[in-house]
This record gives C-alpha cells, sequence and structure tokens, in this order.
C-alpha cells in the first residue's frame, strides 16, 4: 500500500463533513454560463509543475495510467478545444527510467479551466453477492445488451437518436423502465451474464455503471457497463427526501441502503422510481473499463466532462477533502460529471472504497496537465 494511499485512508476515515473552509478561488473569471467547451471557459497558465509538490508514488501512478490512455488520446477527437500535441509526451512515457516526477516537470505545464474552481465525488466498484449461473438465493437478472434495443431509425436531428423499440406495429417507441424490465419485460430478448443475490445491492451496482459478483466459493466474475435502456435517471436519495424519509444532507448511499434493506415493502416502488436500467458485459481485464476503454485505477483515474478536460490528460487537485488530492488521470465520463471543473474520483474496489467514494463530496481546485507549449499555440 502506496504512503499517498495511507495518508488518504488516515486522513478519510468515514464519510466525514465539509471543512468549514472552501479553498481559495483563482482571480481569473468564472467561466460564461453558456461555455460549450475548454476554449469558450477560458484556459489560463497555473504554476509550474514543479511547486505542485508531486509525490513519487503518486507520479508514478499517473505515468503508468497516462501510458495506458496513450493509444486513445492520440486517436480521438478532442472535444474541449485545446487541441494539445500528445505525441511526444506519449512516446517518452513508456521508457521513462528515472524519477516519475521529472517526468511530469520536463514535459508538462498546467493550465486553469475558467476560475479552476472544482466539486468532486467519487465512485468504486461495488462487490456484491453473485453467480454465473443461477442458483438458489440468487433470482435477481443481470442482463446484457438487449437485441431489441435500437436508435430511433427516423430521427433526423443533431447527434444519435433516442433510444427504444419497435413494438407490435413497428412503432418506434421507448424502451422498456425498470418496473418492466424487474417484471420480466426482457424474457428472451437480452442474455443473462450473471444472477446476483440481493436486488438492492445490484440496483446500486448499476449506479456505479461496473462491479463484481462474488460466488459464495469466492469465484469472481467482474462485469461492466455495456448500454443503457434510453430512460430517465431518478436519484432516489432525492425521492426520499421529498417523502420526508431523509432531511437534506442526511441522504448518503449507505444511509439509503439502509433504509431500503429495513422497508422492503416499500423498496421495489422507490428503486422503480429511477426508470434507468444499466446492461452489463463480462470484463476479463484487471479493472472496470472506463470510458476510454482503458482499466480505471484505484486513487489513480478520475471521471471528467470531455468538453473541458481531454480525456487522457492529468488533472492535478487540491481539495478540501485532502483525500482526493494529487495527479489523476481523466480516463472516464459520467452522465452527472458535466461541466467544467466537475470531477468523479475512481477508489477502487472494497469496503475502504466503498466508505470513501460514498462520502466524496468535496470543493477543490483543479489544474489541467497540458504537453509544453499548448497554451502558447493556444493563444496565437
Amino acid at each position: 500500500m502506496t504512503k499517498r494511499l495511507l495518508r488518504r485512508i488516515a486522513i478519510f476515515s468515514g464519510v466525514a463533513a465539509l471543512a468549514a473552509c472552501a479553498p481559495t478561488p483563482p482571480e481569473e473569471a468564472p467561466p460564461p454560463p453558456d461555455a460549450t467547451n475548454a476554449v469558450e471557459a477560458g484556459v489560463v497558465a497555473g504554476p509550474s509543475v514543479a511547486t505542485l509538490g508531486l509525490s513519487r508514488d503518486d507520479a508514478e501512478a499517473a505515468r503508468l495510467s497516462f501510458m495506458e490512455s496513450c493509444p486513445t488520446l492520440l486517436a480521438r477527437n478532442d472535444a474541449s478545444g485545446i487541441a494539445a500535441y500528445w505525441t511526444t509526451v506519449c512516446d517518452a512515457a513508456p521508457d521513462w527510467g528515472g524519477d516519475p516526477v521529472r517526468f511530469f516537470t520536463r514535459y508538462f505545464e498546467t493550465a486553469r479551466v475558467g476560475d479552476g474552481a472544482a466539486f468532486l465525488t467519487g465512485y468504486f466498484e461495488p462487490q456484491i453477492a453473485g453467480v454465473r449461473t443461477r442458483t438458489a438465493g440468487y433470482d435477481v437478472p443481470v442482463y446484457g445488451m438487449p437485441s431489441d434495443l435500437i436508435r430511433d431509425p427516423s430521427w433526423t436531428g443533431e447527434g444519435r437518436g433516442p433510444l427504444g423499440r419497435l413494438d407490435e406495429t413497428g412503432k418506434f417507441v421507448p424502451y422498456y423502465e425498470r418496473a418492466e424490465i424487474v417484471s420480466g419485460a426482457l424474457d428472451g430478448s437480452a442474455p443473462v451474464i450473471g444472477w446476483a443475490k440481493d436486488p438492492i445491492d445490484f440496483f446500486f451496482l448499476q449506479i456505479q455503471g461496473s462491479g463484481q459478483l462474488i460466488g459464495p466459493d469466492g469465484q469472481v466474475l467482474r462485469i461492466g457497463y455495456a448500454g443503457q435502456n434510453g430512460r430517465e435517471y431518478v436519484a432516489i436519495g432525492r425521492v426520499l427526501r421529498e417523502r420526508g424519509v431523509f432531511a437534506p444532507g442526511e441522504a448518503t448511499m449507505q444511509g439509503i441502503v439502509d433504509w431500503l434493506h429495513a422497508n422492503p415493502d416499500q423498496a421495489d416502488v422507490v428503486m422503480n422510481e429511477n426508470k434507468s436500467w444499466v446492461f452489463f458485459n463480462e470484463l476479463t481485464g484487471d479493472g472496470p473499463l472506463g470510458a476510454l476503454g482503458v482499466p480505471v485505477r484505484a486513487h489513480a483515474s478520475v471521471a471528467a466532462d470531455p468538453r473541458f478536460v481531454p480525456l487522457g490528460a492529468p488533472v492535478f487537485i487540491d481539495a478540501v477533502h485532502d483525500v482526493a488530492d494529487g495527479l489523476w488521470i481523466a480516463q472516464d465520463t459520467g452522465g452527472a460529471i458535466k461541466g467544467a471543473n466537475r470531477f468523479d474520483t475512481f477508489w477502487g474496489a472494497g469496503e475502504d472504497a466503498k466508505r470513501i467514494a460514498g462520502g466524496m463530496s468535496s470543493d477543490a481546485t483543479a489544474l489541467i496537465l497540458l504537453p509544453k507549449g499548448t497554451l502558447t499555440r493556444l493563444a496565437r
């Protein structure tokens, strides 16, 4: 276990309250509310990488994750508008044999998007009871992608059309929502790749988007996000607050789980308020896959909005909750991770990861690390 992780767990040994003071915002004006990418939000030079106080462990973990991201980083279209040249730094990353901190100080400069004032949440890889082949007590199906889930064939608008299916008359209609799927609407139209024991545990695994099914014999089936039914996501914490179950600020993930287990007669109704359903495929690698198609790593990978952060770029975070301080690599995206300086930190699997991610809600300041010379070219 690295010194960085030990320090993080020691600082964040439970669901901590937000610190009384927020980090001092930089002097630059906040991004315009209608900014559609980083350039529109404003990209300005930050402090030198040498002043960030990177640790060797932190830098090495980031270098390895950055190196894994390079093939996709070099190939994908950058929606941020920054148009950085990554080839030189990607070529240098695999063969770097010296101090990893010097790798970042030599090749990178920092940039602040907008005012740099960030907000952090956390996610993790749940481990729940589950098996590959249905057995007694394991009755919750883990569906792969259905054969009848399609995009609207008549769509003529911008981007991809909405998801749905063709009904008996050939008319395109919204796809089945959670309550219908739970009632068996997918029987025969979607493969079942595993069976979970507890529907509540599986509900929260779907929210995380990936996880591990652990059998009674210890066998592990790792599953990852394959798609979604196109129906709206509803946060059941908000539903329970509106019903008076929780006061504002009290609806933690563990608190919601405990309430659902304590109220089985209401649990299905509440969970079905969230019409979204996530489909999975089996993963054979050593970690869940992020949006870049490479495994996300505990304490090194972060989800970001690719309109404001080039996916694959390093991000330095200085958070009110010091547990999240350090260098991360933007390797994932998320439905709720929208806008400049909005990040979702990945914490791995296990109880420590669950505790830290479940309580992560922190203000921060953020810097993107870009290849040296990017800001000069951007200013031309």
